[in-house]
């Protein structure tokens, strides 16, 4: 077993590939960054939509129950790439949409460490500063609330910069801490909790269906958001580790969420029937804080800080180690961390307080689905296609400035996978159907239902393996077996490569 460094040693590693003796950790290890990541307010944030939606309490168990086992079904195999080619599955995605199209896996990878470490940030935040309220006196207004954002924001920046060893650290305490204060909620409402909760909106009355559909989408949105940055933690899992093992993890860690998304969907309820205001006001935190007995408002500023921080360092750490291998010569690892930090934290402070935070949520929940599932499918497809066989060196042209290889296709670009990616996502965002925040020129098309998700991934799949058909990809790029739906012509003699050269 590689030896470990010290946890407060500054990360070296980067976009390379991790060495085989610097990798050191196992199926459980990514199954604490994924379960501390998700053990979280932001979590039961997601575990209230189906109230703040209208719907029952059992209505809401079935859309989080089926939003997240879609989720995982999409999600585990994700985790196969890393430790495959020892790098991020942005880098990993030139195999399949070529050096330079993997920066549509980085723009994904963008676009959801920023939801989601906003999100750590403003349901933690809230958490911490109502609760000080509430025990201390502490006023709250914008000038608490900003304060406690920022402070949250630096110090998951710092353990970002710190690196993989640090976010594991967290994710160990997360896990096992936020995990008993969250049962101990359990306690704290057992007496008023009414799993019979009617809600607005009930089977067969307008409406119904859309606000399902949406709430499976918010709870699937948080197994598929970890897709693109699965890679940055599995690069470190031994190339020889079992495959169902690591698969396994990845669903007993999505499995173990039910806890956060339970708490936030039986909460939702009580605050509804006790404290409706909170409701009518998307306040689900102040809600939860209006509630609660006084002696359980420690336990929520504690979950607050420890979930804070296990969900903001695994949201932002992939994007900075991304940052890095795009713009290999302005930016480190941890040069890229501070500068995309900078910006989230900007982003931050707009959204909160310029923005209705529950509408951007779920609006960025539903934008990441659209865009990360066809990619996702297009990845898991060619995974499948080429067997798993990798040429990891090949993957790194782009970083260090050069040209050609196995995976350089079309002047860096797999018009294949491209030409199924965009049509996929531009046809899923037309289909969104969101009532007041976002309704696509066929959102209309299926009624009150967004079908864009299923639509998006199904489309993206297909259409990848439509353009592997109609145009075979080279020889070259797959092993000695050859692929496995469509065989490339000139397979057995490996046809011809393009050898990588130097800038």
């Amino acid at each position: 077993m590689p030896k470990k460094a010290p946890i407060t040693q500054i990360e070296t590693f980067g976009f390379e590939r991790i060495p085989d003796a610097s990798r050191y950790a196992r199926p459980r290890d990514v199954f604490r960054l994924l379960f501390g990541g998700c053990n979280t307010f932001s979590t039961s944030v997601l575990g209230a939509f189906p109230v703040l939606l209208g719907l029952s309490f059992q209505a809401g168990l079935w859309a989080i129950v089926a939003g997240v086992f879609a989720g995982t079904f999409i999600l585990a195999p994700m985790s196969l790439f890393g430790p495959c080619n020892g790098t991020s599955d942005p880098v990993s995605s030139g195999a399949h949409f070529g050096i330079h199209g993997r920066i549509v896996g980085s723009f994904l990878a963008l676009l959801t460490s920023i939801a989601f470490f906003s999100l750590a940030v403003w349901s933690s935040g809230d958490a911490l500063v109502g609760g000080a309220h509430t025990l201390t006196g502490l006023p709250v207004n914008n000038w608490t609330l900003g304060s406690a954002y920022l402070i949250f924001a630096v110090l998951v920046l710092v353990v970002c910069v710190y690196g993989f060893r640090f976010m594991l650290w967290v994710n160990k305490i997360a896990v096992w801490t936020a995990s008993l204060l969250f049962l101990l909620g359990a306690f704290a409402f057992y007496d008023v909790l009414d799993t019979h909760y009617a809600g607005v909106l009930q089977l067969g009355t307008p409406g119904f269906w859309g606000a399902f559909i949406a709430s499976v989408l918010v709870a699937m949105s948080n197994p598929v958001s970890f897709a693109s940055t699965l890679g940055d933690w599995t690069r470190y899992v031994p190339e020889n580790t079992p495959r169902r093992r690591l698969m396994a993890s990845v669903y007993a860690a999505q499995i173990a969420t039910f806890v956060p998304f339970f708490f936030g969907l039986a909460t939702a309820t009580i605050i509804s029937t006790t404290a409706p205001s909170f409701i009518q006001a998307d306040d689900y935190v102040g809600g939860l804080l209006a509630v609660s007995p006084t002696w359980f408002l420690l336990p929520v500023c504690l979950i607050a800080i420890i979930g804070g921080m296990s969900t903001g360092t695994t949201a932002l750490y992939g994007t900075g180690l991304d940052m890095s291998s795009i713009f290999p010569k302005v930016f480190d690892r941890v040069r890229a961390t501070v500068f995309i930090g900078v910006l989230a934290i900007g982003f931050i402070f707009l959204g909160r307080f310029a923005f209705n935070l529950v509408q951007s949520v779920s609006t960025f929940s539903t934008l990441i689905c659209t865009f990360s599932c066809p990619w996702i499918a297009i990845m898991v497809i060619g995974y499948l296609q080429r067997r798993g066989f990798y040429l990891a060196d090949d993957l790194q042209v782009f970083n260090r400035g050069g040209r050609g290889g196995h995976y350089w296709f079309t002047h860096g670009w797999n018009l294949r996978a491209i030409c199924a990616w965009l049509p996929a996502a531009f046809i899923g965002l037309s289909m969104v159907n969101l009532p007041g925040q976002f309704v696509g020129p066929l959102g209309s098309l299926f009624g009150d239902l967004d079908l864009s998700v299923p639509v998006s991934f199904v489309t993206g799949g297909v259409l990848y393996l439509l353009a592997l058909w109609v145009c075979p990809e080279p020889a070259a790029v797959y092993g000695p077996r050859g692929g496995r739906f469509i065989r490339a012509p000139g397979e057995r003699t490996r046809g011809h490569v393009h050898k990588a050269v130097a800038p």
